[in-house]
């Protein structure tokens, strides 16, 4: 594809999979990851292909290194690497914050940090110019919650964001001279299963009369915020943090 092969973290379903398909309609051949979900990544793959567009799906979980590594090896495979979308991320089901377990709060970190760490490690080893790279450019996917809290409901997830936010400004001045640019994207109340997978289907209803814009998120439209941070057309933006959020 003439934009070179976009990586996706997650891209087997929600915001994930609509960013693999918005990115392949923008130009880019998709290498998307997914962690249990084979058919879905695979119906994302069928989807994009079937529109004219390239991507694979590579299993993976974000918080083993050896298979961010394969992630990578896999994207390398299919041309050259120019754009990053670290969306991979976990919550748990709803908690206060002295109901948590050791256990469930290193897998959120796991995933949400230090996975997206590794992630921007190795698009930095490709892309940078001091490292013969031609530059990238890198979409942090973090939440509104990062700076709402989470209270009641993941104070631990909302703090795994707070560092992904934080790793978007430092990494975004750190790699801006080196052809790179790094943005971060915090989407409000979206509607996908990732509510009913915490355990709280109900979670996008209950919060809708606390949107100002009246309504919960669509996954396209926190898509179309990255595809564009990604993108020529947002050639002077690096270290911004974008809400997408509904006013919230």
């Amino acid at each position: 594809m003439d934009r070179g092969v976009a990586l996706v973290t997650g891209g087997s379903r929600g915001i994930g999979a609509a960013v693999a398909r918005s990115v392949a309609a923008a130009g880019w051949a998709v290498c998307l990851t997914y962690r249990v979900d084979e058919a879905a990544a695979s119906s994302v793959v069928a989807g994009i292909e079937a529109a004219g567009g390239v991507a694979r799906a590579v299993r993976a979980d974000n918080a083993v290194e050896a298979d961010v590594l394969a992630a990578f090896a896999a994207a390398d495979a299919m041309g050259p690497l120019t754009a990053l979308v670290a969306n991979a991320g976990i919550a748990g089901p709803k908690s206060r914050v002295d109901e948590l377990s050791v256990e469930r709060v290193e897998r959120i970190l796991a995933v949400n940090v230090v996975g997206t760490i590794v992630c921007c490690r190795e698009a930095v080893r490709r892309f940078s110019t001091l490292h013969g790279g031609d530059g990238g450019s890198i979409v942090l996917v973090s939440s509104a919650a990062a700076r709402i809290g989470g209270s009641g409901e993941y104070v631990d997830y909302a703090a795994s964001k707070g560092a992904v936010d934080t790793l978007g400004i430092g990494l975004a001045r750190e790699v801006a001279a080196e052809g790179i640019r790094v943005n971060v994207v915090r989407p409000g109340v979206t509607d996908t299963d990732i509510h009913a997978s915490g355990g709280q289907p109900d979670r996008v209803t209950r919060l809708t009369p606390l949107l100002p814009i009246g309504r919960a998120g669509r996954a396209d439209e926190i898509a179309a915020a990255i595809v564009w941070l990604l993108g020529d057309e947002a050639s002077y933006c690096t270290g911004s943090i974008l809400d997408v959020a509904g006013g919230r």
